[in-house]
């Protein structure tokens, strides 16, 4: 038993020591990348490239679209791109799904971008979450559904994505996948333009107009608590995610 205990920590112990070490080269290729060192952060990301992470084909698939210390080339752009995309990784599935939306690259298919939109945004990603909104409510790549618009935005929303907030307020005030109410588009229009967003203050003002003083009121403390519960969960998954990382330190 004792020998197995042993066997079990070793390679628990060499799994973390490999993770921390992709990691940190990870970590220093992306520093590299935001100050501009283009052949250094590469000379990071080309061997884990060679491995098979996807985090780092995704970095090297930016370097290839933007031309960042590499001739740009968009073909090996998307090929890296769906390698990462392959493997799960959501800012790949994300941006490759922008990639078949918008057919330069490769043949447009709005179904297929709406597939890798909606793998994105299952993984918790508040932008995914608002695009399948989008998606849903403009039957882009899919089906119109109100309904599955509403509930993709409010995923968004309740993760303070200012975009969804408001096009959630507006599905509110049309009635569109949900019951009509102008508290709750007053609501999360309240709450998008405290992240300053211009369009939700206007319409936030429209709202007000419409609303009693008691109606206002009301709402804007539920808004009001709604807000500071919804910074208090970005906190936590910050202090969550460095904490897991700091693991492997």
């Amino acid at each position: 038993m004792k020998k197995i205990m042993s066997l079990t920590a070793f390679i628990a112990l060499t799994c973390a020591t490999n993770f921390n070490a992709v990691s940190a080269d990870l970590d220093l290729g992306i520093y590299e990348l935001n100050r501009g060192e283009f052949k250094r952060a590469i000379e990071e990301f080309e061997p884990l490239v060679t491995e098979g992470y996807a985090p780092a084909q995704y970095q090297m698939a930016l370097i290839y679209q933007n031309g960042w210390g590499a001739p740009k080339s968009k073909t090996k752009a998307f090929e890296l791109m769906t390698m990462a995309a392959e493997q799960n990784f959501s800012d790949a599935l994300f941006s490759l799904s922008v990639m078949y939306s918008e057919g330069e690259v490769v043949e447009k298919d709005l179904k297929k971008a709406f597939q890798l939109m909606e793998k994105a945004a299952k993984k918790g990603m508040a932008s995914a979450q608002f695009n399948v909104g989008v998606m849903y409510a403009n039957g882009e790549g899919t089906h119109r559904d109100y309904y599955k618009a509403a509930r993709w935005y409010e995923k968004s929303a309740r993760q303070n994505y200012a975009l969804a907030q408001f096009n959630l307020a507006g599905l509110y005030f049309e009635g569109n996948g949900v019951e009509k109410s102008l508290e709750q588009s007053y609501l999360w229009n309240y709450i998008a333009s405290k992240s300053g967003y211009v369009p939700a203050q206007k319409s936030r003002d429209m709202d007000e107009h419409k609303l009693s003083v008691k109606q206002i009121q009301d709402t804007r403390e539920q808004a009001e608590a709604l807000y500071t519960n919804l910074l208090e969960q970005q906190e936590l998954k910050v202090k969550t995610r460095a904490a897991s990382e700091n693991l492997f330190k």
